[in-house]
């Protein structure tokens, strides 16, 4: 899901992103450290992909993203953050 549908849209704030994610069990993916700083301070979300991977275009992130959502799945079972850059998946604590 997207902020886009959300009901606030691109608009949501980043506690109405967080408490949807954590209402719903979603993990959130997003390039703002800002997700980064409320997980490590708060524990929320719960469960954070963060992708520093730089500027990349849609397709050429999928085409890095994509493979690897079976392992994601199975990563978040264990681990509550994780990071995808470059070079592959990091996880973080």
């Amino acid at each position: 899901m997207h902020t886009l549908d959300l009901p606030a849209g691109n608009r949501s704030t980043d506690e109405q992103i967080r408490r949807f994610a954590r209402s719903d069990q979603r993990v959130l993916i997003s390039k703002d450290a800002d997700f980064v700083d409320s997980h490590l301070l708060t524990g929320h979300p719960e469960k954070l992909l963060l992708i520093s991977t730089g500027n990349l275009s849609n397709s050429a992130l999928a085409s890095h993203f994509v493979p690897l959502i079976p392992e994601l799945a199975h990563l978040f079972q264990t681990h509550p953050f994780l990071e995808l850059t470059c070079e592959g998946l990091v996880l973080r604590s």
